[in-house]
């Protein structure tokens, strides 16, 4: 209780407040019920201020005083006994209109807080041993509530409790539950010792109809997550001691665990209590009893992921080809919960997959055709076989536990290895016996010694700049792969073009042929001259090119990489040739203690090269870039068994590595074939090159032998030349943009609180059409989601309107919908993190 000169002091305060309003006076009213006041009240002195006492007898005359007979003077007006309410108050318009005071706790928190409605004293005076402290209230009063309820003091009060960055249920629960985790139990103390926990587990029996007699934190988590699960599928058989975790109020259920489980941080949290419950209720064992068709769209505990990884290796290392199956459970299951935990094992399975499915149509054998006819062959079909093995291990590398998809790498590598690799290396062979004379230029195809002539000299011809990126053992199935990436990263057009490549396909040999030059030859020490100049070294290299184009410049990689923009410029300016070398590939796979990363490798060398055209085009406005290869490689993961190498009885010869030998005289050796290299060189004695038939490698001293090149094989000399070239017209075609969605479910009322809706993916990923990841969700006016959230992953291929359509199940929360208010359908493309769409809905459910 105020003490009397505390309340003469708080009361002088009111009188001497500055009128607004227009009002002329101050009329204060005091309602002191448990008389705390009577005996003093004729002490307090007020300067021009009348005090009167108001009964329950003179209330008629109280308004008469003030309204007829006294209608200028200030009055505080005392009274002995409850406020009343506004409907039973003579004087509830001059209440409206002056002040109350009040010497009580409740009143004055409840004024502190700007609660005017009365009604709401009783849970005040509750909750006032919360109030009682001052840290509390202003930490209560920061929630910045705009309209009381009781609830909402429950909520306001458990959520300063707790910490909770927001005032509702639940938030508060997944406050609970992180702290929980963490080992600490003091919210539930806290709640039990300034708040009431009775009626927090009533608010959680209202919102999740939870009424379990054993109440605690472990029951109420195992509650929710199991009737989550339940709702996922109602055809799940379960145990009858989990039939008491089965709650009735689905639908806040199910939004609270969905946005829980799929929040950017708090996902963490469920991850770990999730397994938790799942050790405590023997959920491994339970699943596994369950069929892969019932367990595919569930997410509340990892195990079901676990059982499907397993299922899926299981099914591809026994041969069983329901392809479609295995594809579509792998789209199911991107869209849900622990997929981030497990997508290298998801996209080690995917491109395992999509390696069978190619072989599965080869039905495991490559037709015999003449050489022209199955180097395009690799070019249009084959090389995907190749890519897919490379991406099978870019992801199985990045797995931290491999043993669960282990059985799988072995599988890819014995179809790879044995079955795609050594029938391709048998039937290639057998097109390359097939030419005139063993003749290394297959007639039909475009050259890599023609690449000056027919890329680069096109573009000096017409007065134009052009900028020629050489990477190190780039091959084909990598050229394809960063052509995707260049054709949806800016707008521009790219063609790519498979060209032969020269033979040994080695380093020294292709860069040479890639300048411009009239004559090649071969010193007795091996070196290779360039019309007479050696072109060993990119410096020299440089030389050779300097003596065709004037304007023309050699340059690394990280040279030019390292430059500021205004370097860059004065670097590359009046430069109509510019040759830049890039070597990231073969750096790494040339060295036995690195050849092992050479699939990330690749990696690296597509963002590289991929940097570097963003940088010529954006810095100094580069219009035309041709990107190509010295040559490609052989790589296997495995170690090479012993019928995969050749004795070395390779005599006296000029060069000798694992792909091949160069020779003064051609020579008959079994398990290789020979090719005379007139078709290249300008010199009296004539050279040969001697390649081991298919993957097989010369048996020479040293390690590395995975990753080889030198030889004849597909991989080896099918190289891209890639003609990308700049768009800066005002043209559409080239543009880059996601695919759009669109709802096409008509109405725009929700009347059930489980309601599908359907969306469209107007286009086709394809060519500058990018996929598009949205989370969908309804909120209501005030940005509070009201709703479960989907992921929609557009990015099918197909071009049929009605093969691109998504149905989405949203659930919602159960509780008082205005129908007369918007509620809006909000699209977020996850990427950017920016609203793509948003569609004005009324929602109309009956409770």
């Amino acid at each position: 209780m105020m003490k009397l000169k505390e309340v003469h002091r708080n009361l002088n305060e009111i009188f001497n407040q500055k009128l607004t309003n227009h009002r002329r006076r101050h009329i204060v009213f005091w309602y002191d019920e448990q008389g705390e006041f009577k005996e003093d009240f004729e002490e307090i002195q007020l300067d021009h201020v009348r005090k009167w006492i108001l009964t329950k007898n003179n209330l008629f005359a109280t308004k008469y005083e003030l309204e007829k007979n006294d209608p200028d003077s200030h009055f505080l007006i005392y009274a002995n006994f409850p406020k009343p309410l506004p409907r039973e108050d003579w004087l509830y318009d001059q209440l409206k209109l002056g002040h109350e005071f009040a010497t009580d706790k409740t009143t004055n928190t409840m004024r502190e807080l700007g609660v005017n409605d009365d009604s709401l004293r009783i849970i005040f005076k509750h909750y006032q041993p919360f109030f009682n402290n001052n840290q509390r209230t202003q930490a209560f009063h920061k929630f910045k509530v705009e309209s009381y309820t009781e609830e909402i003091v429950d909520l306001t009060v458990l959520a300063t409790l707790v910490k909770s960055p927001i005032n509702t249920l639940d938030e508060v629960l997944k406050t609970i539950f992180r702290k929980h985790l963490a080992g600490d139990h003091s919210t539930i103390d806290s709640i039990r010792k300034y708040g009431d926990e009775t009626r927090f587990w009533a608010l959680i029996e209202k919102y999740y109809a939870y009424v379990n007699h054993d109440k605690s934190i472990n029951t109420l988590l195992t509650f929710l997550i199991l009737t989550y699960l339940n709702e996922q599928n109602h055809g799940l058989t379960i145990p009858v001691q989990w039939e008491g975790y089965i709650g009735k109020r689905i639908t806040n259920i199910v939004v609270f665990i969905d946005q829980w489980m799929n929040h950017r941080t708090d996902r963490l949290v469920y991850n770990e209590l999730s397994d938790q419950i799942s050790s405590r209720l023997n959920v491994d064992q339970v699943a596994q009893q369950w069929d892969i068709h019932v367990i595919k769209d569930l997410d509340s505990f990892q195990i079901f992921d676990q059982l499907i990884i397993n299922f899926l290796v299981e099914q591809l290392i026994e041969d069983l080809s329901d392809y479609d199956f295995y594809s579509d459970l792998l789209v199911t299951r991107r869209r849900l919960h622990w997929y981030q935990e497990y997508q290298h094992e998801y996209e080690a399975i995917f491109h395992a997959l999509k390696l069978k499915q190619l072989l599965h149509e080869l039905n495991g054998f490559i037709p015999e055709q003449p050489a022209i006819e199955m180097f395009m062959a690799y070019a249009d079909h084959y090389f995907q076989i190749d890519q897919a093995y490379r991406k099978f291990y870019l992801l199985y590398d990045q797995v931290e536990n491999k043993d669960r998809i282990r059985p799988l790498q072995e599988k890819v590598e014995n179809l790879y290895v044995n079955q795609f690799i050594e029938d391709l290396a048998l039937k290639w062979t057998a097109s390359l016996k097939q030419l005139d004379h063993l003749n290394w230029p297959i007639n039909g195809i475009k050259q890599q010694q023609h690449f000056y002539q027919e890329w680069v000299k096109p573009y000096q011809e017409q007065g134009e700049r052009v900028f020629v990126i050489i990477s190190d053992a780039l091959r084909y199935e990598v050229g394809k792969e960063l052509i995707d990436v260049l054709n949806n990263e800016r707008k521009a057009s790219t063609e790519i073009t498979a060209v032969q490549g020269v033979l040994p396909s080695y380093t020294r040999l292709g860069m040479a042929t890639l300048l411009p030059y009239r004559e090649l030859e071969y010193l007795p020490d091996g070196r290779l001259f360039v019309d007479g100049k050696n072109s060993a070294s990119m410096i020299e290299r440089g030389q050779i090119l300097a003596e065709q184009v004037e304007d023309s410049l050699v340059a690394s990689y990280q040279d030019l990489m390292g430059l500021n923009r205004t370097k860059l410029r004065e670097t590359l300016l009046g430069k109509t040739v510019v040759y830049i070398y890039h070597n990231t590939i073969d750096a790494r796979g040339d060295h036995a203690t690195t050849e092992g990363e050479v699939f990330s490798a690749t990696e690296e060398a597509i963002n590289d090269i991929r940097l570097l055209v963003n940088r010529l085009v954006t810095d100094i406005s580069a219009s035309n870039i041709l990107i190509t290869a010295d040559h490609g490689f052989l790589y296997q993961r495995d170690q090479l068994v012993d019928s995969q190498k050749l004795p070395n009885k390779v005599d006296q010869a000029l060069m000798t590595k694992r792909r091949y030998a160069l020779m003064n005289e051609a020579i008959e050796l079994e398990g290789t074939l020979t090719y005379s290299l007139d078709y290249l060189l300008n010199q009296n004695q004539e050279l040969f090159v001697t390649v081991p038939k298919g993957i097989n490698r010369f048996a020479i001293q040293g390690s590395g032998a995975n990753y080889v090149h030198g030889g004849a094989m597909l991989q080896e000399i099918v190289l891209p030349v890639i003609a990308f070239k700049n768009d800066r017209s005002k043209s559409l075609k080239n543009l880059v943009k996601k695919v759009d969605v669109k709802i096409t479910t008509p109405s725009r009322k929700i009347t059930s609180p489980i309601t599908f809706l359907e969306f469209l993916q107007i286009e086709k990923v394809a060519d500058k059409r990018l996929p598009r990841r949205l989370l969908v969700y309804f909120e209501d006016e005030q940005g509070n989601r009201v709703s479960s959230e989907n992921i929609i992953i557009a990015d099918r291929t197909i071009a049929q309107v009605g093969e691109r359509t998504y149905r989405e199940k949203f659930v919602f929360k159960s509780e008082q919908y205005d129908k007369r208010k918007n509620y809006y359908l909000v699209l977020i493309d996850e990427e950017t993190e920016k609203e793509y769409e948003r569609y004005t809905f009324s929602i109309d459910i009956t409770l």
